[in-house]
């Protein structure tokens, strides 16, 4: 039946289970058909024309992406990131000037992840070309993201280039009583002068 096909394509998403995935194909069941192919379209669109930036990685539909492009960001501080998702969670904050490096992934033996599946090669050729002189690791603090970050400033410190990690601590609003005893280790190793 199309629409069990439909709810089962939604919930191949990740974070869509499967009443949401009902929901969201009952929802594009009552968009006009006009709404529905535009929709379609969308997808397709943004599938065939949206492809890794020959540099660093991220997701972009121009030959070379807009920050990798823009001679006033700082090309000697890169930025690396997991994800696509985490560049633009990054950008929004206005702090950083500097360009990324996308991973798509993380070290993760258990799920079968190793580091000749992620982008490591691609940040190696940047090295060697010359001109970087910062990595800033800005993987998740789980054990994946630890140990990614852990293997690339081993891989990366020898060629002469500084790793930096990012600091992670108490989220602002947080309270200490609810807060976990890693979340507070680091809060407390990270700590700076006032």
């Amino acid at each position: 039946m199309p629409l069990v096909v439909l709810s089962e394509q939604f919930a191949a998403l990740p974070g869509i289970g499967m009443k949401t995935a009902q929901r969201l194909a009952y929802a594009v069941m009552e968009m006009p058909a006009e709404q529905a192919q535009a929709f379609a379209d969308a997808i397709l669109n943004a599938r065939n024309n949206v492809h890794d930036c020959p540099i660093c990685q991220n997701l972009t539909e121009l030959s070379c992406c807009s920050i990798c492009e823009n001679v006033k960001r700082d090309h000697t501080t890169v930025c690396v990131v997991e994800s696509p998702k985490d560049v633009t969670a990054i950008e929004r904050t206005g702090e950083y000037h500097g360009v990324y490096h996308v991973l798509h992934g993380l070290i993760s033996p258990l799920d079968g992840i190793s580091p000749e599946q992620l982008r490591i090669d691609a940040l190696l050729h940047r090295i060697r070309e010359g001109g970087i002189q910062e990595l800033i690791m800005a993987t998740n603090p789980s054990v994946e993201g630890e140990a990614t970050a852990m293997y690339l400033s081993r891989l990366i410190k020898p060629l002469g280039v500084k790793v930096t990690r990012l600091a992670f601590g108490l989220p602002v609003g947080g309270v200490i009583e609810y807060t976990d005893e890693v979340t507070l280790y680091r809060a407390l190793s990270n700590r700076s002068e006032m």
